[in-house]
């Protein structure tokens, strides 16, 4: 007798669709981003807060490339900007999309994305080498 599957099946990395410059995006190894927020506990008479304050929303994104990946973008930049870098990119969205247990899709943007580096770094015994492209980015819907 099969042991049933209780808990279903789970997220995973391999269910993800990532576009990105009008492209489907194969050779991503890695992808991170979220948001923070400033609160503060304001004081006043007595040892416990009396109210709280709240700051601006900071979002914060970053993208891990196979690097034919990001050479294809190069290129690709190349042929519009002759001498252009992947900093030469004018904003641009990223949609994150995958498909939950339950199998509904859920899509997050990540609106007005520029890379804010364009690095690359490899040492020996690499069979696969990542870049990893820290994002400046204006919100992320959906999240």
């Amino acid at each position: 007798m099969a042991i049933p599957n209780i808990n279903g099946r789970a997220y995973d990395f391999a269910s993800i669709q990532l576009q990105l410059l009008g492209q489907t995006i194969i050779g991503v190894t890695a992808i991170s981003y979220g948001h923070k927020q400033g609160k503060t506990n304001n004081y006043g008479a007595g040892v416990n807060p009396v109210s709280r304050g709240y700051g601006k929303r900071e979002p914060e994104a970053s993208l891990t490339l196979e690097m034919k990946e990001v050479e294809r973008i190069q290129a690709a930049v190349e042929q519009t900007q002759p001498g252009g870098s992947l900093l030469d990119i004018k904003p641009f969205p990223i949609v994150v999309s995958y498909v939950t247990p339950e199998n509904a899709l859920i899509t997050h943007t990540l609106h007005e994305c520029e890379f804010l580096e364009n690095k690359r770094d490899m040492k020996t015994g690499d069979t696969s080498i990542e870049v990893e492209l820290p994002l400046i980015l204006s919100h992320i819907e959906g999240l």
